[in-house]
């Protein structure tokens, strides 16, 4: 079977439910605002804080190999994947990849706030060239496995676990390709050539 033909197919099911889309995407862009906002709190501001300096820790200006960063992020967002799609086999469980997604838009705002606030330039620099690029090619990536999800947890039953199971197989390989992606920018941009092994 043409991969790229079950990738169409993939996301044209994730496509037919444009309302959906629309409210989640409406959703996402509100709570992204309120994670801005609350980030002036004490408390918000010092979890987000700790989850950029993390970033820049484990991620931008790290010593260890690209390999294993790769490694480390792929396995990260294929197991959310996993969750969110996993939400599709009851209706009750669909609470799983709201709960992701708007979690994944308040830290993005508060992130995003805290980079240009604290960091500056460097901020700039990482938000725009690697943060945003590849946190919103994830975030559309969730966004479409769970449309799928809502779309198969009215009627789940046997037959669907192996469609379930290809659309986490084909949307696994594409999170795999956006991290090789993220692990190119940080070998040109942020590691010295060393930093492969």
């Amino acid at each position: 079977m043409n991969p790229i033909f079950v990738v169409r197919e993939i996301f044209s099911r994730a496509l037919e439910r444009k309302k959906l889309l629309i409210v989640i995407a409406i959703c996402f862009v509100v709570c992204a605002i309120l994670g801005a906002v609350f980030v002036k709190t004490p408390a918000g501001y010092d979890y987000h804080l700790r989850l950029c300096e993390r970033y820049l820790d484990r991620i931008c200006f790290s010593e260890r190999s690209v390999v294993v960063i790769f490694f480390e992020r792929t396995a990260g967002h294929t197991l959310l994947l996993a969750l969110i799609l996993l939400g599709g086999i009851h209706f009750a469980a669909l609470t799983i990849p709201a709960a992701a997604l708007f979690y994944r838009a308040c830290t993005f705002g508060g992130s995003i706030v805290i980079f240009f606030s604290v960091y500056r330039l460097t901020g700039a620099l990482v938000v725009f060239v690697l943060y945003l690029p590849v946190h919103l090619l994830f975030d559309c990536l969730f966004l479409a496995a769970t449309s799928l999800s809502c779309g198969r947890a009215r009627r789940f039953c046997g037959e669907d676990f192996f469609c379930l199971l290809r659309d986490f197989l084909v949307l696994s390989a594409i999170t795999a390709i956006v991290c090789l992606a993220e692990a190119i920018l940080l070998l040109a941009l942020f590691h010295p050539l060393g930093s492969i092994t």
